[in-house]
């Protein structure tokens, strides 16, 4: 039976605890078979490999699902929501659904930093492991210093980015610059009409904005707010919001990258891809793909979570952040898909006469000035002075 060897060139020097690992899962020198320590721990971390592989398909098969219903006044799974609540606040004392609702509202309805520091965490945890481990084992396999800090660079960009979303202004409208926010952006009529006047601000509201109820104000261009960097997303702010999503997504991507291509590394030069064992029935079997998974576990239990964890990240925010870079190449914001998705035209929904005509282009077509100029508003947004000089 073949042993797991490690490559000794120059100066590379393994862990001692990973040979040992590699001994205890393959053999040892008097031939007697490690069941204990071989087969049993791999099947308990391949029974948590497929318990977290399924909790994944589930977290983005209800992503799916909100995102595909999302026309609806409520989806299945708001539906479903409501009437577990339902069952379940029978059986919960009075006292205990104040605290838990008060903690929801506090949560989701108040600006708070709970999420910002839940960020913050998850970030130094990952770059934690990623500088404490996979730095190291990269460098011992004569990578590269300039590609390893590579996601280091990114940080600190995406740190600046993240600094500007949370405290840039997102273009909230006053009593000041009302006047010039009114002639920004002509109505629509059918998503947004003149003379409708905000009850909360009690200011009449210009085309394209919307009152945040988490911030308790009119913002110029509203987007949506993100409980990420506790602000709105607006006017101001969007080229910020937009280039810290592509840096989020970078860096988890350079990170899953080199642990990738760490872990390639490991199983070459340790012979896994060579190696035997016996299994539970004493026959002599190749190492297949699937044991070389249970072995890296076993030696690389944080890494590979990590490693999951990025990837995860990674799918969800890269599909998010192309749906805003769409919505920005053809000048659109959130609420208005939203809106032109769910409610259409809100006159029809206003009044019980005939339902205008259909002009499903309109709500989409009606700011679009073109890709070039769309994502120069972006990064220059329109103010009154400069529409009057066009």
């Amino acid at each position: 039976m073949k042993r797991c060897q490690c490559s000794s060139t120059g100066s590379r020097k393994w862990r001692g605890w990973e040979l040992q690992a590699a001994e205890q899962l393959f053999s040892n020198r008097s031939g007697v078979t490690r069941r204990d320590v071989i087969l049993k721990p791999a099947e308990k971390q391949m029974d948590f490999l497929l318990l977290f592989a399924i909790y994944v398909l589930f977290i983005l098969s209800c992503i799916a699902l909100v995102c595909k219903c999302s026309s609806n006044r409520q989806t299945p799974f708001e539906r479903f929501l409501s009437f577990a609540s339902e069952k379940i606040s029978a059986w919960i004392p009075l006292r205990l659904q104040r605290i838990f609702y008060k903690a929801q509202h506090s949560v989701f309805h108040q600006r708070n930093r709970l999420f910002l520091y839940l960020q913050l965490f998850l970030e130094a945890a990952v770059f934690a492991e990623f500088s404490y481990e996979v730095f190291g084992f990269c460098r011992e396999m004569d990578s590269g210093l300039p590609s390893l800090c590579v996601p280091y660079v990114l940080l600190a960009g995406k740190s600046y980015y993240f600094y500007q979303c949370c405290c840039k202004d997102p273009g909230t409208i006053t009593k000041e610059n009302h006047s010039a926010q009114v002639q920004v952006y002509q109505y629509d009529r059918r998503l947004f009409h003149p003379a409708v006047t905000c009850p909360t601000c009690l200011l009449v509201k210009p085309a394209r904005s919307k009152h945040c109820r988490v911030c308790n104000r009119c913002v110029q261009r509203f987007d949506h707010h993100c409980v990420w960097v506790n602000n709105c997303i607006g006017a101001q702010n969007s080229r910020y919001f937009l280039a810290y999503l592509l840096l989020v997504c970078a860096v988890a991507a350079d990170i899953a990258v080199l642990t990738s291509d760490m872990l390639f590394h490991v199983v070459l030069r340790s012979g896994l891809l060579h190696a035997h064992y016996i299994d539970q029935d004493g026959q002599q079997q190749p190492a297949g793909p699937l044991f070389i998974v249970q072995h890296l576990f076993l030696t690389f239990p944080r890494i590979i979570f990590m490693l999951g964890f990025l990837v995860f990240v990674f799918m969800l925010l890269a599909g998010y952040t192309l749906f805003h870079l769409y919505l920005a190449l053809i000048n659109q914001t959130s609420n208005e898909w939203y809106k032109g998705r769910a409610r259409g035209c809100q006159h029809c929904q206003a009044g019980p006469g005939p339902p205008c005509p259909p002009q499903a282009g309109i709500t989409r077509s009606f700011y679009n000035r073109g890709i070039l100029r769309n994502l120069q508003e972006i990064f220059r947004p329109l103010t009154h002075s400069k529409k009057k000089k066009k």
